[in-house]
């Protein structure tokens, strides 16, 4: 896809990296996963087609293997996620191991790292947790913004519970964001409703300048294949961003939209994905406006099933294009989008 005026600088939000020597510690990647081998940072230079116009991404957790129970008791239980915080630093401080696919040049793109955390263990535990991964980060723990422990595979009441709730009360106070991702798609409407009560519940009491902020993930994952506004899902999907936009302190990535089309929708020219996607993204629009709105793209999770020529990375990018210039969005509004949202959520100070 040719680049046309005008470029605005972009960060990407929403990318995910790991080494081919730590495929056995990610808890989805099976062999016979797509995804199965080495996702570096050369890779996604070359996805991205290395535009001058990318400033850089957001690292977020890849979902290493785990366990609570052993992590709150004596650590062991964390090994796995710690292994990724130290496989970032190397990535932050352009110090990589031979055959890892990224070199010191490469460490200006890593603006922002998002690692796993024990939430639900509680304050207490947390804290512990945290000082192990300023152990491990050294001297890239500067970057280290906030952190996601995924709640869309888990069971119902996760993030009510009072451990969840302190936990996220106590990444507030420390000033570290939390990154949420739920499924409606695959999980059912409950996870919307939860993430509602559970955001009430983590800002009830706490000032203001503590509350912590929740940067959502891939618009809550809706079944894009629902193209229907009065069907049940689409009405309790936009009910929810209504709610979940009601605090200052949410924010909206627009991102993995590919993984909930059909396969047929993924492939289709970027005119007709944005008209299936239009429903989604008005109401993303209306409620969280471009200030709270973010590009990413979730590399390389978005490349599957997806044939395009020039790649899922480029046509995501020419997706969310032709949205702002069909809502006619002006300057100021697309540069919040692009990369704007993502430095004032995350509070990249460096790029403020």
């Amino acid at each position: 896809m040719a680049e046309g005026p005008p470029q605005y600088p972009i960060i990407d939000s929403h990318i995910h990296l790991y080494p081919s020597t730590e495929l056995d510690t990610l808890a989805w990647c099976t062999p016979s996963n797509p995804l199965h081998s080495q996702h570096s940072l050369a890779e996604y230079e070359s996805a991205t087609g290395s535009p001058s116009s990318l400033e850089g991404f957001i690292f977020l957790e890849t979902d290493r293997k785990h366990d609570l129970v052993s992590g709150a008791e004596d650590g062991t239980g964390w090994e796995m996620p710690l292994m990724e915080v130290e496989w970032l630093k190397r990535i932050a401080l352009g110090t990589p191991r031979e055959g890892e696919g990224h070199t010191a040049e490469q460490k200006k793109l890593c603006l922002a790292i998002i690692p796993w955390a024990p939430v639900p263990s509680g304050s207490e535990v947390l804290e512990r947790y945290v000082k192990e991964v300023e152990r491990c980060a050294e001297g890239s723990f500067a970057k280290i913004k906030g952190f996601r422990y995924l709640v869309q595979d888990k069971p119902k009441g996760t993030m009510l519970t009072p451990g969840f709730v302190d936990g996220l009360k106590w990444l507030g106070r420390e000033g570290f964001v939390f990154d949420l991702g739920v499924d409606q798609h695959g999980g059912g409407k409950w996870q919307l409703e939860e993430a509602v009560e559970m955001i009430e519940k983590a800002h009830e009491g706490v000032p203001e300048d503590e509350k912590v902020t929740f940067i959502i993930n891939h618009l809550c994952k809706p079944d894009i294949s629902v193209y229907n506004q009065t069907d049940p899902s689409f009405i309790a999907w936009r009910t929810a961003m209504f709610r979940l936009s009601k605090s200052s302190k949410t924010f909206m990535k627009l991102s993995g939209c590919f993984s909930e089309m059909p396969s047929a929708l993924k492939n289709a020219p970027v005119d007709e994905i944005v008209l299936a996607l239009q429903p989604y993204l008005v109401v993303i629009l209306a409620t969280f406006g471009p200030f709270r709105i973010m590009f990413g793209s979730d590399w390389p999770v978005c490349t599957v099933g997806v044939e395009d020529d020039g790649g899922a990375w480029k046509k995501w990018r020419g997706v969310v294009q032709r949205f702002c210039d069909l809502a006619s969005l002006g300057t100021e509004d697309q540069i919040m989008i692009w990369s704007g949202t993502a430095i004032k959520a995350y509070g990249l100070k460096e790029l403020m």
